[in-house]
């Protein structure tokens, strides 16, 4: 009889840890190769982990609701090898900075971070790391950056752990102040199921009272995440948001005539999703510092196109699929991508490395019927266009024989950009730009 060390396996980049959400397993069962043996949640996605072996499970290591950190042996599988094999560890290189967090998505837009640098104190760069959970506690219990500081870490490299935190909150730290409370907001939190805190969770709830008829619901973890990364990426980018009307009558004229041959012939629907981002890849190839990350002082171009496109859940939260390298892919294969990626979001099929990686999202707010949005940046990128609902509305348009007035399909655009990067002309010209490409469709195109 051999041993198989089952580890929580690497999620994509910038996934440090991950929280174990159900056992589908338990000691003595019987599992086989590739056999879903949990669940597990991440900022990013909830995903399945298989076994990497058949056998009998012989130990589990974490509880649920647990974080364990990527790379962790999480259960034990006894095989009938005559091999005792430990799986080895998976390493991962923590982001450098707060602006390196992924994407997310979900959302029209949300920032993503599994490890947080300390911000600067009096000029002096701080170079500890700090986990989500460690940031989360300190926010709970109301420990300020300098307290977390001061605090001494027991983790690889003296990094602070949970144990090190709760320890420093039950041998009694100072009492909270007006200053420290204040302080305290710099820290970057995530869910708070991740940690039992020593303050009970209903505490605020219970000295607070609500008049009138009121409900009150509870987020769920998702949107716990939503709302976090949209206060992030506020705080994080100065969003300047910009405005453009096109006149998309071509395009949908277009669609309308080869839509159904498209679907006989590439077994996929095409619809007006992979037509606008070709028109925004053409444009990030013109305009390429739109396709950029900060970290520090400076600005990293993105050489490959990774476009992260906002998409509905079920549950009425948003998710953001990312088509890796969209600038080498024609209309039938972002066309399935889009489709693909959709279908696998709404159906909790996504893996974990399907929304990492983004350097430009596109969210289509006129899905629901808005004719234009102000959506926040997906950290860390830079730029994020948001399409309106396409409406039939009389134009002015210039012909040969002088100005008339004709019913034309008009969409309005909407970019929100990183003012530290994205300067206004930059912004508006980039945006005026995909106006264009959409206007100008070939109408006469052939599928």
């Amino acid at each position: 009889m051999a041993v198989v060390d089952l580890v929580m396996p690497k999620l994509g980049e910038s996934i440090m840890e991950a929280t174990v959400l159900k056992w589908l397993k338990q000691p003595g069962d019987t599992v086989a190769m590739d056999e879903t043996v949990l669940e597990i949640a991440t900022d990013k996605v909830d995903s399945e982990v298989p076994s990497t072996t058949a056998g009998v499970i012989e130990e589990i290591l974490f509880k649920e609701n647990d974080v364990v950190p990527i790379g962790t042996v999480i259960a034990r599988i006894k095989t009938n090898s005559e091999d005792t094999v430990s799986a080895p560890p998976v390493t991962s290189t923590p982001p450098q900075t707060a602006q390196q967090e992924n994407e997310v998505e979900e959302v029209t837009a949300q920032p993503q971070q599994t490890e947080a640098r300390t911000p600067q104190h009096n000029g002096e760069s701080v170079n500890r790391f700090y986990s989500p959970l460690v940031l989360n506690i300190a926010a709970r219990e109301g420990i300020s950056m300098v307290e977390l500081e001061k605090i001494p870490g027991s983790g690889k490299e003296g990094r602070v752990t949970k144990k090190d935190i709760l320890q420093y909150v039950s041998d009694g730290k100072p009492a909270h102040s007006q200053s420290t409370q204040k302080d305290s907001q710099s820290v970057m939190a995530v869910p708070e199921q991740h940690y039992t805190s020593s303050k009970p969770a209903t505490a605020d709830r219970e000295l607070t009272t609500y008049k009138g008829n009121v409900e009150i619901i509870e987020m769920d973890r998702m949107r716990k995440l939503i709302a976090e990364h949209m206060v992030r990426s506020k705080h994080t980018s100065p969003h300047v948001t910009s405005f453009t009307e096109a006149d998309v009558t071509n395009l949908v004229m277009w669609r309308n005539r080869v839509k159904k041959n498209f679907e006989k012939r590439e077994g996929t629907k095409i619809t007006f999703t992979p037509l606008f981002i070709e028109a925004i890849v053409r444009c990030i190839k013109k305009f390429p510092l739109i396709n950029c990350s900060l970290d520090g002082d400076s600005i990293i171009v993105k050489k490959d196109i990774n476009m992260g496109m906002a998409t509905a859940l079920p549950s009425g939260n948003l998710i953001v699929p990312v088509i890796k390298n969209a600038d080498q892919l024609n209309l039938v294969g972002l066309a399935k991508q889009v489709n693909g990626l959709a279908d696998a979001a709404r159906n909790g099929k996504l893996k974990a490395d399907d929304t990492t990686g983004g350097t430009f999202t596109l969210t289509n707010v006129g899905t629901f019927g808005s004719l234009m949005g102000t959506p926040i940046i997906n950290q860390p990128q830079v730029a994020i266009l948001a399409v309106g609902a396409i409406k039939k509305k009389p134009v002015v348009i210039e012909t040969p024989a002088g100005d008339s007035i004709a019913i034309r399909h008009m969409m309005y655009l909407s970019m929100s950009y990183d003012h530290r990067i994205v300067d206004g002309s930059l912004g508006a010209t980039f945006l005026t730009a995909v106006a264009k490409e959409l206007e100008n469709f070939d109408e006469e195109r052939e599928i």
